[in-house]
């Protein structure tokens, strides 16, 4: 249901207990609302982390975080499970796992947060939310040194991403998939790698992508 049907309900529920008096309805009403609110939050913290992930390079990440993202992806979550959506608590907790690894660089903290989203995506059936905390899982094994375990993840939100037709997500992943052959002296892998994301990437006008592969190849 769009954030426009939950409002419309609200409205309708209004309406019968207005007109109908039956106040009994505005529970409903106000779960609806309740439904829109975390929609908008999670919404509104995703607007931060992009302005955050697009600052100039050489910017100091620690000062660069907007307060209001977490408390933003926290109230969503908050709502969510009041609501007993699961799948939308399973996207809140991405969020604030990704938080904390991608912008705090606290990976101890941010895996618990992305390992219950991806179990919860997973039984809720969101391959979306699952393939990006499969990434983020992957990107915190490549960090501790777990080369094969990393890879794993990498590869199994690569094959999310494509049965959901995220292929710019494929691209990003296959960067950290090249500097994982790389650690593991696959160096002509690496480079394969890159350019098979190269031309995804190309394909898709993903232009940002473009430029991280650009950067790996010289690093690889």
């Amino acid at each position: 249901m769009s954030i426009q049907d939950r409002i419309e309900r609200a409205r309708e529920l209004y309406e019968r207990a207005v007109y109908g008096g039956d106040t009994s309805v505005l529970i409903d009403a106000e779960r609806y609302l309740d439904a829109v609110e975390a929609d908008m939050a999670l919404a509104r913290g995703r607007i931060l982390h992009a302005r955050f992930q697009s600052a100039p390079a050489g910017a100091d990440s620690l000062t660069a975080e907007d307060p209001a993202e977490l408390p933003l992806f926290e109230h969503a979550l908050e709502l969510y499970r009041a609501l007993g959506d699961a799948r939308g608590e399973a996207e809140a907790l991405f969020w604030i796992g990704c938080l904390h690894q991608f912008i705090r660089r606290d990976n101890e903290t941010a895996v618990p947060y992305l390992e219950r989203s991806c179990w919860l995506a997973g039984e809720t059936g969101d391959k979306r939310t699952q393939s990006e905390a499969l990434r983020h899982l992957g990107i915190a094994a490549h960090a501790a040194d777990r080369l094969d375990e990393a890879r794993e993840q990498l590869e199994e939100s690569s094959r999310l991403r494509r049965e959901t037709g995220a292929l710019p997500g494929v691209a990003s992943n296959m960067i950290g998939l090249a500097y994982i052959a790389a650690a593991q002296d696959r160096r002509a892998d690496a480079l394969a790698t890159l350019d098979e994301a190269h031309t995804i990437a190309r394909a898709h006008d993903a232009h940002a992508i473009v430029r991280h592969i650009e950067q790996a190849r010289t690093q690889i």
